[in-house]
């Protein structure tokens, strides 16, 4: 059964949870959607028992640092099973073209130069368009760019095996010209920063993201089943999950999922 391991699930200044990112399980592979912003990816995949032999294909959805440090984590260590034969194939990462030059110039700065040679023949680095569909693992993934008011930023979409269709909707409200592609999702991953009724306090607006209210909103105007809401703040994590889902379900009548980080969800 195709599974979505929920890796993280904070914003950028969360603390009692790692930063937002994730995978679709296929088999024994992964697609790893972003690494968050440190090395503490290394040990959500450890807990998760998620090998690195198996992340053969990675997402980074833009240029920020909760997304897209984790990755200078990744790279090193999968450069070192290369370079040990631990690891077999290559290893491809997909981001905007924007991204190559960003992600290559990390690494350079930061870890040895014997990993670094590994780049464009073990470590390929993939740039892709607006509309672009890719071959990754059994998927055929549309990526587009979400139309962010900040940093160029990518989303995706696919069919899964069951002929359910997921959406990846970056970490900004949703935006109607990306409507093409998140119309008929039957499960749709979007940002919540925090509960509507919080908004005072947190200024999600002015952060350019969207409470659980208009997430849920959105969801239920699109007609979409299955709601799956992160990129929360987290000053009462303990009680995240019950107080968002109960917020939610005043506006969306689907199926509600406010994850925790090491969830796995059934697709």
């Amino acid at each position: 059964m195709e599974e979505l391991y929920v890796f993280g699930t904070g914003n950028a200044q969360a603390t009692r949870c790692y930063n937002t990112c994730f995978a679709l399980r296929d088999g024994e592979e992964y697609f790893l959607v972003d690494a968050g912003g440190g090395n503490g990816i290394l040990t959500i995949l450890e807990d998760m028992e998620v090998s690195l032999t198996k992340i053969h294909h990675i997402f980074v959805t833009h240029e920020h640092n909760d997304h897209i440090l984790g990755m200078v984590w990744m790279i090193r260590m999968i450069a070192t099973a290369i370079l040990k034969d631990h690891y077999q194939g290559n290893l491809q990462i997909y981001c905007h073209e924007g991204l190559v030059d960003t992600i290559k110039t990390l690494c350079t700065l930061t870890i040895q130069k014997k990993f670094c040679t590994l780049f464009d023949e073990r470590i390929l680095l993939i740039p892709i368009a607006d509309g672009e569909t890719r071959r990754i693992l059994d998927y055929d993934v549309t990526f587009f760019d979400i139309l962010s008011t900040k940093a160029k930023q990518f989303g995706f979409t696919t069919v899964l095996k069951n002929g359910k269709k997921l959406t990846c909707a970056g970490d900004e409200p949703y935006n109607p010209g990306c409507e093409r592609y998140v119309a008929g999702s039957d499960w749709l991953l979007h940002e919540a920063f925090c509960l509507y009724g919080d908004r005072e306090r947190f200024k999600p607006y002015e952060k350019h993201h969207s409470t659980v209210k208009d997430a849920c909103e959105l969801a239920e105007s699109l007609h979409i089943p299955n709601l799956v809401l992160w990129h929360t703040e987290d000053k009462d994590i303990k009680h995240r999950k019950e107080r968002y889902s109960a917020e939610g379900k005043r506006y969306y009548f689907g199926r509600l999922y406010v994850p925790n980080d090491r969830e796995r969800l059934a697709l």
